[in-house]
């Protein structure tokens, strides 16, 4: 493959359902060069946590002004366009990038390619596969966790891969189906967003979540754990 986009994101944590995305970082490739780079932060609606802002480097001010989701995604959508996906944990990102692309009623079904399955296949005498540990072995510039840096870093590490094992004829360098269902979420009604301010000042909680860019299903989830005392500042 020589035509492709890298993608990367940086994101509040794990879980695509109640995990938010901060960063993307998006990159062309067009004959195996670098033709265009996608690259903005993300406001989650909420406070990233001290280990988010450790591991990545961003903080809370970065975010502050920081368009949110909704507002981007169709332009996202626009640099990926048909390309086939590249990525290094591909369906990490491609999980998140669908729940924000089916909530705003865009189709996105792709074909990628996982650097990380390649490097398990064929590298396992390294102790690590992380990208890092990938870019280390192969000499690979490399600044971690900020979504442009480690996307540009895995269009590189697939042309290692590639110029090393790729002689085999093995499917895994080919694209296939990305698979991750997901349905489109409701944004949260004026009514339930007064409820879960009601809600918050009468237990006397500060929101750490902006209501006013959350799910029906995150406003009630907040609005039970506020109830049930589990809700933590």
């Amino acid at each position: 493959m020589k035509d492709y986009i890298t993608i990367d994101l940086e994101t509040t944590g794990l879980d695509p359902k109640h995990d938010k995305i901060i960063e993307i970082g998006a990159v062309r490739i067009r004959d195996g060069e670098i033709a265009a780079k996608y690259e903005t932060f993300v406001n989650p609606g909420r406070k990233i946590s001290e280990k988010i802002t450790e591991i990545t480097g961003i903080q809370n001010t970065d975010l502050t002004d920081a368009p949110y989701i909704e507002q981007i995604i169709g332009e996202v959508m626009e640099f990926i366009g048909d390309d086939v996906l590249l990525g290094h944990s591909l369906l990490f990102d491609f999980s998140f990038l669908k729940r924000a692309a089916v909530n705003a009623k865009y189709a996105f079904e792709k074909q990628g390619i996982d650097t990380l399955k390649i490097s398990r296949k064929y590298l396992t005498e390294l102790p690590s596969r992380s990208l890092g540990a990938l870019c280390e072995h192969y000499e690979i510039e490399h600044h971690a966790h900020r979504a442009l840096h480690d996307a540009v870093a895995t269009h590189y590490l697939y042309g290692k891969l590639l110029d090393e094992f790729g002689a085999t004829g093995d499917g895994i360098f080919e694209p296939s189906a990305l698979i991750y269902q997901v349905k489109r979420e409701v944004p949260a009604s004026k009514k339930e967003i007064e409820r879960l301010l009601r809600v918050a000042v009468e237990k006397g909680v500060v929101l750490r979540e902006d209501p006013y860019h959350l799910t029906r299903n995150e406003a009630c989830r907040i609005v039970d754990k506020i109830l049930s005392g589990a809700y933590e500042v």
